[in-house]
């Protein structure tokens, strides 16, 4: 087996399983994220496989080098810092090189910091979308928020440490108001669950400092039921007197209380013609 692509633990040296220890152990070379924090893993289980470093900044050189040592039948072992390669870490282009290449790879099941998260924040596991990081640069990022948008169920977010008040911030600003948990250090002795909603959560990180690892996990979009006669139509008054203007209004009106726009656009009109006396 040429390629084995071999998690391991996200927080907890425990839990890395026996298949994994094997396939390390078995490997001619193996490709990680960082070479310090893999020696640990080999260090504390005695294993003296050669280590190649293979991330993000070459991962495209070292995945020509990687398969050419798989052409010559060797046994190449992937592994990242924590938890699967390939999932919000460096691995994909060479799993995907030696699929196409016709060499046999074998993907070992084990850790991975999502399904912990979605499981422990109490949120409908299904359906799920796993999003992972979202895109370091602001207007990127809120692209692909207004992508995930219509989507109704449970969203995982991994937070990066640098930043993560601004990035709830565009979670919350696109996505509306959400019930969601933050789940930190997963699996390590300071393990915490923080539920709340996204504007708590967003003012929490405000405040306190944080550090470590964190998961968010967004609940299922909230069901609109239209508010009762007579308030959404107060709430766009207010809107407009704070100076608002009409497209704003209409677009506020309709994400937060599902009323058709349409509708909010006549409604304006109206109380337009009335205040000119027509």
């Amino acid at each position: 087996m040429p390629l084995v692509v071999v998690p391991t633990p996200v927080g907890n040296m425990e839990d890395i399983t026996l298949r994994a220890l094997r396939a390390l152990r078995g490997a001619d070379l193996i490709a990680c994220e960082d070479t310090r924090r893999t020696m640990k893993i080999l260090s504390r289980y005695g294993i003296r496989t050669p280590l190649v470093s293979y991330h993000s900044f070459n991962e495209k050189e070292r995945t020509r080098t990687l398969t050419e040592r798989l052409s010559r039948g060797e046994t190449v072992a992937l592994v990242s810092d924590a938890g699967t390669p390939g999932i919000s870490d460096p691995g994909y282009e060479l799993i995907r090189s030696s699929l196409e290449a016709g060499f046999e790879i074998d993907v070992l099941p084990g850790a991975t910091a999502f399904v912990p998260a979605l499981l422990m924040s109490g949120f409908p596991p299904q359906p799920f979308l796993f999003e992972g990081f979202l895109p370091r640069r602001k207007g990127d990022r809120r692209r692909r928020l207004e992508d995930l948008k219509s989507f109704s169920g449970s969203i995982v977010f991994y937070l990066s440490p640098h930043g993560p008040v601004k990035i709830l911030e565009d979670i919350h600003q696109v996505l509306g108001e959400r019930p969601a948990v933050i789940l930190r250090e997963i699996s390590k002795l300071h393990q915490e669950r923080i539920p709340g909603s996204l504007a708590s959560l967003q003012a929490l990180l405000g405040e306190a400092s944080l550090k470590g690892e964190m998961v968010l996990v967004t609940g299922p979009r909230p069901r609109r039921t239209e508010p009762e006669n007579g308030y959404w139509q107060g709430v766009a008054l207010g809107l407009c007197e704070q100076g608002l203007p009409d497209k704003e209004v209409v677009k506020r009106l309709s994400e937060e209380y599902g009323i058709a726009k349409n509708r909010v656009k006549q409604f304006l009109h109206s109380k337009r013609r009335e205040k000119e006396g027509l």
